[in-house]
């Protein structure tokens, strides 16, 4: 199967006046975890809280295995999903703040011919900006189906899995690694994410400890019985949303790229400048891996979601990551849009 035919599955807007929740257990919080997981939302969730360089607060609701019950914990690994583009969006900036290219190269200096060959698209007209702030006019193909005619780059946003392998395969050429080594050269190693890691085609399963990852989705997106998918192949996301996570991990890696350690001061405006997104998560802009919502309350985070087969992640804060929340739930049938407004709505308020 080509790699492009790939699973479905501002600067300025920083917060003013919010509050928090005061710790130990903010009881709004934790009742909205159990919404989460109450009556069949969801298998399990946790979320770890940090205000500052305070102590975290960590809460679960749900269980982490359906057969034993197990609880939840705080060191489990888990697929992020799309939050992968969020990592891959910082290595290819910072491959731009070293020279090795730039965000204005075309996917014709770097990948001739991919883009003509699968979409009819012409890849001199495609930026490597534009195919991590989704614009780039290339569809989101689905395996098995003769992908949809692609708009004209620049023209409107179109999420799409394409656009990050492509950006995957560029990080690949432009350095002769591969884009897992990158992830660890820029962003593992300097921050001791040791939880955090793109597994290989070979590598089907999440390291220890873990919950369970469960779905209610045959691999092709059809209806099914929940079932179990944590040792299922996913190695088709890769710089899509193919890396594994945690709490602690994401929280860590968030933050820095929030207060600017992770980048040069152009590389972070380059990655925080969004754009509209359109039929997409209502309330978002998105930027270079990361995008901004608006909660109901009028308040901005942000950060990003990422949802796989049998596992669904959020990791959003404040634009100074004063405050930042890192959730996940190991099930793929909840409303994540609702889950996160209600989750969200808990902690950060006017």
């Amino acid at each position: 199967m080509s790699p492009f035919r790939v699973h479905a599955g501002l600067l300025g807007l920083a917060l003013t006046a919010v509050t928090m929740t005061g710790p130990p257990g903010p009881s709004p919080v934790q009742r909205a975890l159990e919404w989460a997981v109450a009556d069949g939302r969801g298998p399990g969730i946790v979320a770890e809280l940090r205000h500052g360089h305070s102590r975290p607060w960590f809460g679960t609701a749900g269980v982490a295995d359906l057969a034993s019950g197990a609880a939840r914990r705080q060191d489990e690994h888990f697929r992020i999903g799309s939050f992968t583009k969020a990592f891959v969006g910082v290595v290819v900036v910072r491959l731009a703040d070293e020279g090795a290219l730039s965000l204005d190269d075309t996917l014709a200096q770097w990948l001739p011919g991919v883009a003509e060959e699968y979409f009819g698209a012409d890849s001199a007209k495609i930026d490597i900006r534009q195919l991590l702030n989704h614009t780039s006019g290339l569809p989101d193909a689905l395996p098995g189906q003769e992908p949809p005619s692609p708009l004209e780059p620049g023209t409107r946003f179109i999420y799409s899995k394409v656009n990050y392998t492509l950006a995957g395969m560029i990080v690949e050429k432009a350095t002769g690694s591969t884009l897992a080594a990158e992830i660890d050269r820029h962003i593992a190693r300097p921050l001791g994410l040791k939880g955090t890691y793109l597994p290989g085609a070979d590598d089907h399963g999440v390291r220890a400890p873990h919950a369970r990852h469960y779905s209610k989705f045959t691999e092709h997106g059809a209806p099914a019985e929940i079932h179990d998918v944590t040792e299922v192949d996913q190695s088709w996301a890769g710089a899509a949303g193919g890396m594994i996570s945690t709490t602690s991990d994401l929280h860590r890696f968030l933050t820095a790229l929030l207060r600017g350690d992770l980048l040069s001061p152009a590389g972070q405006k380059e990655m925080f400048t969004t754009v509209e997104t359109a039929d997409w998560v209502p309330a978002t802009r998105y930027g270079l891996g990361v995008y901004c919502q608006t909660l109901p309350s009028g308040l901005t985070l942000w950060g990003g979601g990422g949802y796989i087969q049998g596992s669904t992640t959020y990791a959003m804060g404040d634009r100074r990551a004063t405050h930042v929340l890192v959730s996940n739930l190991n099930g793929d049938w909840n409303d994540f849009v609702a889950t996160f407004e209600d989750l969200y709505g808990a902690v950060f308020r006017r």
